[in-house]
């Protein structure tokens, strides 16, 4: 049949092969071609024939098979046709609908009622199986009632956050949540039992120091209930810490901190009965003679022999438990360790920091049999508290030696009393005053670049020896233990700049000793900080020596005291001006009483500067005292200056009064003059040059002077002290000079004429 399967080329039918596709055929071409496609298919019609008739038996078979589907068809197709005329005729559907319906709500309750009957049977066995718990907490069955119970935690969806239940879906029945709340009282009831039966096991006599486990015991319906059976229910239960917590607590309460504390006992333990299968075993703390020093080798052993009895007899050498035991009591007993006897065994001198190497090689020695005993974790360095601590031992130290620096250092600050009126008094005990009652150093004290010496008050002196002190041991010491003290000393000092501005803020606030002895601790610790670097650098160690600096530390106090002065005499100041208000610009000082007004005044500027000068003149330095008081001076001779020379009027007797006020308060004044020209002279006493005259250190005094004589001058005098340049050496303006002329002489030609030179001379000057 392969004939059949293909296309046939016409062309191939031809003679000739080159005819081109679209040339058209020729008639003789057409009726060869027509004689060849008849040849052709009387071929094909032959090779059909040969097939079938060597096929027969296959095409029999086909046409066969399709006779009988046929008259299968035909068949079903009048049954369905039955079929719908019958359902067509009658509603059996609906009946077909209402079956099939009924069938399906049958399976459905059928199906619940199985549901439900598991969830019976399950409900059932839960409940079961809490009864059972509590018959076996009857009957002291605890390893089986906390299996049971640890499996139904499972069960019915317990966590351990706080034994709260897991929510599951919200449609789950009720029962469950009862259950669960049954499970919790169970769980509850489990755990009273074995924490009763766990008191009972362990007894603590805290009257007698003594320590009692009892290895099987009956209580009520338990009969012989054992220990280490308790512990293994509790472990199965995950209550164990609970358990031990107690005894834990209580173990560190009545055996641990007597042995800690208290050096004049020993443990002794014991056996009842005396044989391998013991009943109980007996902790007890006696009393023996001994050393008042508590020695670390004592204080080990008998720790050791405490945990090793806890070891023995409570955990039964379980490491689980051993290690539970440890977690709970370790903390508070290495506290009590470090508390008690490390911290109090740190030498107080860095010199016998080595001879503490020994109690370092103990304290390893006993953490390692607390390791062997697996009361502390091997694997957990935190455990290694003890070691850590003495092995930072220079830290501790170090720490320990500042905080006492810091804590004398405030203590001296604080207990600097300026209540009291007697501890900041002069007292003059000879020609010159030195001392502060109560709170100066004993001698004035030399500055390191200053030729002055100036008084102090003690704690400055005191505060400056404990800072030497914490330097010597900068340089005797190790780098840890050298950082340590550096900073103390750094810090004491800047505890001076904390602490005294706050505690004397009232006497700061006002013109007083105090304050004056306080710029002075100021200046002195300023100069003092500047040397430490020098005398104390080329000894500290090298780290020490490439981070230590005292240089940012003397501007903060050379301010402190720069500011502090220039208060007080802002202060000074403040209060001679509100005095000299008190004279009503010196006017009218021809009436009797403008001119007691004004000398009330006067009286009163000289008892304030009196009074300064009390204050400053034996404390400050001699320098500082003179540019202080001269500053003052000047200050109030130029307002009494000014004030008298604003007057646009003065009758003849009035400049007669002003003058004697002037020559009154100048004569008043002769006592601070006097204390300015002593220092003056001293200051200069090694020089070869003059001292300083007081009209140079007082710019004010000499033109006070100098407007005391115009008062009384003539108008040509006046006007030919100007053309010379006197008055304007002395201070004077033009302005002044002419208003001065115009208050006290009327007006005339000679007058124009002397205001007109002395504008003339003003001119000439200005060009």
């Amino acid at each position: 049949m392969d004939v059949l399967l293909g296309s046939i080329d016409v062309r191939e039918l031809l003679s000739t092969q080159d005819i081109e596709e679209s040339s058209p055929l020729s008639a003789p071409d057409l009726h060869l071609l027509i004689d060849r496609l008849q040849i052709r298919s009387l071929h094909i019609k032959q090779k059909v024939k040969d097939y079938i008739l060597s096929h027969q038996t296959e095409f029999s078979q086909i046409f066969t098979s399709c006779s009988d589907s046929i008259s299968r068809t035909e068949e079903i197709s009048a049954d369905l046709s039955n079929v719908v005329r019958i359902l067509s005729d009658s509603n059996i559907h609906v009946e077909i609908r209402d079956a099939s319906r009924e069938i399906c709500s049958v399976r459905k309750d059928l199906k619940e009622k199985k549901e439900l009957l598991s969830l019976v049977k399950v409900i059932v066995n839960l409940v079961e199986r809490l009864k059972l718990v509590r018959e076996d907490l009857k009957v002291g069955e605890l390893i089986n009632a906390a299996e049971t119970l640890r499996d139904l935690k499972k069960d019915l969806l317990i966590v351990d956050d706080d034994r709260k239940e897991v929510g599951g879906d919200k449609r789950e029945p009720v029962v469950f949540e009862l259950l669960r709340k049954e499970w919790l009282d169970c769980f509850d009831e489990f755990q009273e039992v074995c924490v009763r039966v766990f008191g009972n096991a362990i007894r603590f006599d805290s009257g007698n120091g003594r320590l009692r486990v009892v290895f099987k015991l009956s209580i009520e319906k338990m009969k012989d209930v054992e220990l280490r059976m308790v512990l293994t229910a509790m472990e199965v239960a995950g209550i164990l810490d609970y358990g031990l917590a107690k005894v834990a607590d209580l173990m560190v309460k009545y055996i641990i901190i007597p042995i800690v504390s208290d050096e004049c006992i020993h443990l002794v333990e014991e056996l009842l009965p005396k044989t391998e299968q013991m009943d109980e075993a007996i902790l007890s703390l006696v009393a023996s003679s001994s050393d008042s020093k508590v020695e670390c080798t004592k204080i080990y052993s008998r720790l050791i022999q405490a945990i090793t009895f806890i070891h023995k007899t409570v955990c039964f050498q379980n490491g689980r438990w051993m290690m539970c035991f440890g977690r709970l009591a370790w903390p508070r007993i290495s506290d009590l360790v470090i508390s008690k006897f490390l911290s109090k065994a740190i030498p107080d001198d860095a010199s016998k920091l080595a001879e503490f190497q020994k109690i370092i090689e103990l304290t390893t020695e006993f953490e390692a049999a607390l390791k062997d005993l697996m009361f502390i974790s091997v694997a957990d360095h935190k455990d290694e508290k003890l070691s850590n601590f003495v092995q930072n031992v220079e830290v501790h130290f170090a720490a320990r030696k500042k905080k006492e620096i810091m804590a004398n250092a405030r203590n001296l600050l604080l207990l600097f009393d300026s209540t009291n009126r007697s501890g900041y008094t002069i007292k003059p005990p000879s020609s010159k005053a030195h001392e502060v009652a109560g709170i100066i150093s004993e001698n004035p004290v030399g500055l390191l670049f200053l030729p002055d010496r100036c008084i102090i008050s003690k704690a400055a002196s005191q505060l400056m020896e404990l800072v030497h002190q914490a330097l010597q041991d900068v340089c005797l010491s190790s780098a840890r233990v050298a950082v340590e003290f550096y900073h103390a000393a750094r810090d004491a000092l800047f505890l001076y700049e904390a602490i005294m501005p706050v505690k004397l803020e009232k006497q700061l606030d006002n013109v007083t000793q105090i304050a004056a002895l306080v710029h002075n601790d100021c200046l002195f610790l300023a100069q003092e900080v500047l040397g430490l670097a020098f005398e104390y650098r080329p000894d500290f160690p090298s780290y020490i020596k490439e981070q230590a600096v005292f240089v940012d530390i003397a501007p903060r106090f050379h301010q402190m005291a720069d500011e502090i002065l220039h208060k007080q005499i802002q202060l000074v100041c403040m209060n001679l001006e509100k005095a000299i208000d008190g004279a009503d610009g010196f006017q009218n000082t021809h009436q009797m009483q403008q001119y007691e007004l004004a000398k009330s005044s006067i009286d009163q500027v000289v008892f304030i500067l009196e009074k300064v000068r009390s204050i400053w003149e034996p404390l400050l330095l001699q320098s500082t005292y003179k540019s202080s008081m001269s500053s003052v001076l000047d200050f109030v001779f130029s307002i009494i200056a000014k004030d008298i020379l604003l007057l646009d009027d003065m009758a003849a007797e009035e400049t007669l009064q002003l003058q004697r006020l002037i020559y009154l308060t100048l004569e008043n004044l002769s006592s601070v003059f006097e204390s300015v020209i002593s220092v003056n002279g001293k200051e200069n006493s090694h020089d070869v040059a003059t001292p300083e005259p007081l009209d140079v250190l007082i710019p004010s005094l000499r033109k006070l002077r100098k407007l005391a004589d115009l008062l009384d001058m003539s108008l040509k005098t006046i006007t030919a002290s100007w053309e010379c340049g006197e008055l304007v050496s002395c201070g004077f303006t033009p302005s002044e000079v002419e208003n001065f002329i115009k208050a006290i002489f009327t007006d005339s030609p000679l007058r124009k004429e002397c205001l007109w030179r002395i504008e003339s001379v003003s001119l000439y000057n200005k060009i």
